[in-house]
C-alpha cells in the first residue's frame, strides 16, 4: 500500500496500458487472433440474439436467459477487446482517466451480470427437469423479468460502489497499468492513498457474486441429477442430461477462469498470469458460448435450419 505525505496533491489525467505481451513479435499475429476472435463474437451472439428474436418456439424463459447471456457476452468484450487491439497496434497505448474509470465500470458490470446470469439459467434448468409439469407457472414471464432485473440491479449497484470508491483514491504522474484495460487490481497497485475500503469491498462483494452463483449452480444440479438418477429409461436420461451440458461448460469455462484471476495471490508474477487467464473470460468465453448452445441445442439447430430455408425460398 502506497501512502503519500500530507498535504502533497496527485492529479492524473492518463494511464499506459502495457498490453498482454511487451514482444514485438508478437503484437501483429495477436493482433489478428484477437481481431478474429472479436469479430466470431460479434457474429455469434448477435446472431443468437436475432435468431431467438425471429424464432417463435424459443420464444421461452430458457432461450431468453440465453438471449440475454449473449447480450451480456457481447457487451462485456466490446468493453475491453477493441482497447486491447490497440495496444498491439500502437506503441503507447495511453488510456484517459475518465474513459479509464468507465471502461471499469462497465466491465464490473457486465463481470457481475454473467455470474447471476449463469445462475439463473441454472435454476431454469433445475426447473425444467426437476418440475416439469410446474414449469410454466415457475418461470412465468414475470418471474423472468424479475430474475433479469435483479442480475443487473446487483451488477450496477456493486459496479457503481466499486468505481465510486476507486474515483476518491489518487493516483500520481503517468502511471503505468500493467494490463490490457482498466482491471480493478491492477489499478489498486498504483494508489497513492489509503485502499482499504476498496481491499474490503474486493472481499465482500467477490464472496457475494462468485460464491453465492456458484453455491446457487452446484445445490441446483445435485437436485438435478438426483432426478435425472429416478429416470426409467437411458434416452430419457440422456436428454436430460443434454438440456444442461451446454450449461455446465459455459459454467465451468467462465468460473474457472475467474477464479484462477481473482482467487490468487498477489503479485508481478500472478499478474501477468492473470492477463492470460483473463483473456479466456473476455475473448474467448464469450466466443465460445453462442457455439456451445447452437452446437448442442437441438432447438436452436433446427431454428437456424429454418431461418436458412426461408431464406432460399425468398
Amino acid at each position: 500500500m502506497k501512502n503519500m505525505a500530507a498535504g502533497t496533491h496527485c492529479t492524473v489525467t492518463e494511464f499506459l496500458l502495457t498490453g498482454l505481451t511487451e514482444k514485438p513479435g508478437l503484437q501483429m499475429p495477436l493482433f489478428l487472433l484477437f481481431m478474429g476472435i472479436y469479430v466470431v463474437t460479434l457474429v455469434g451472439n448477435l446472431g443468437m440474439i436475432t435468431l431467438i428474436g425471429l424464432s417463435s418456439h424459443l420464444h421461452t424463459p430458457m432461450y431468453y436467459f440465453l438471449s440475454s447471456l449473449s447480450f451480456i457476452d457481447f457487451c462485456q468484450s466490446t468493453v475491453v477487446t477493441p482497447k486491447m487491439l490497440v495496444s498491439f497496434v500502437k506503441e503507447k497505448n495511453l488510456i484517459p482517466y475518465p474513459a479509464c474509470m468507465t471502461q471499469l465500470y462497465f466491465f464490473l458490470i457486465f463481470a457481475i451480470a454473467e455470474c447471476y446470469i449463469l445462475a439463473a439459467m441454472t435454476y431454469d434448468c433445475y426447473v425444467a427437469i426437476c418440475n416439469p409439469l410446474l414449469y410454466n407457472v415457475t418461470m412465468s414471464y414475470q418471474i423472468y423479468i424479475s430474475l433479469i432485473s435483479g442480475v443487473y440491479i446487483i451488477g450496477v449497484l456493486c459496479a457503481s460502489v466499486h468505481t465510486g470508491f476507486m474515483i476518491r483514491i489518487q493516483f500520481c504522474k503517468l502511471d503505468m497499468i500493467n494490463h490490457y484495460f482498466c482491471d480493478l487490481l491492477s489499478l489498486l497497485k498504483l494508489a497513492h492513498s489509503n485502499i482499504y475500503i476498496n481491499e474490503l469491498l474486493i472481499l465482500c462483494f467477490g464472496t457475494l457474486n462468485i460464491f453465492v452463483p456458484i453455491l446457487t449452480i452446484i445445490t441446483s444440479y445435485i437436485f438435478i441429477i438426483a432426478s435425472v438418477l429416478l429416470i426409467q429409461s437411458a434416452e430419457g436420461r440422456s436428454k436430460a442430461f443434454s438440456t444442461c451440458g451446454s450449461h455446465i461448460s459455459a459454467v465451468v469455462f467462465f468460473f474457472g477462469s475467474l477464479a484462477f484471476m481473482y482467487l490468487q495471490p498477489s503479485s508481478m508474477n500472478s499478474m501477468d498470469q492473470g492477463k492470460v487467464s483473463s483473456v479466456f473470460y473476455i475473448s474467448i468465453v464469450p466466443m465460445l458460448n453462442p457455439m456451445i448452445y447452437s452446437l448442442r441445442n437441438k432447438d436452436v439447430t433446427v431454428a437456424l435450419k429454418k431461418i436458412f430455408q426461408r431464406k432460399s425460398f425468398m
